[in-house]
């Protein structure tokens, strides 16, 4: 699996733009092949930066994905932003879930 944060600081009197470009990305890029998740977070401690954060079954549906236009919009949101967009990308081997959190809380307790 392929996981993608992206992390915008959106100038405050282009919030409204921004947020109305996102949404109009959620489902197209979400129906994109490969894409097992595509979702946008706002921060809770600062109303102008928002986080996309993306997960794909293969780097090559990422990099399909980063090619088309749909990613171009979202790169062209810069305009709008007070600093470029940071971009990560994680390539990852192994998830785990709450039976893993269970375990770590579990052990060595009397």
């Amino acid at each position: 699996m392929i996981a993608v944060r992206i992390t915008l600081d959106v100038l405050p009197e282009k919030q409204l733009e921004l947020m109305q470009t996102l949404f109009s990305l959620i489902k197209p890029v979400g129906k994109e092949h490969g894409c097992k998740l595509y979702k946008v977070y706002r921060d809770i401690k600062d109303e102008n930066s928002f986080c996309l954060f993306e997960e794909w079954e293969t780097r090559e549906d990422l990099e399909q994905h980063i090619k088309n236009l749909r990613f171009k919009v979202l790169l062209g949101t810069k305009t709008l932003l007070r600093k470029p967009p940071e971009i990560r990308i994680y390539s990852v081997s192994r998830t785990q879930g709450m039976e893993a959190v269970m375990a770590i809380r579990t052990k060595d307790v009397p």
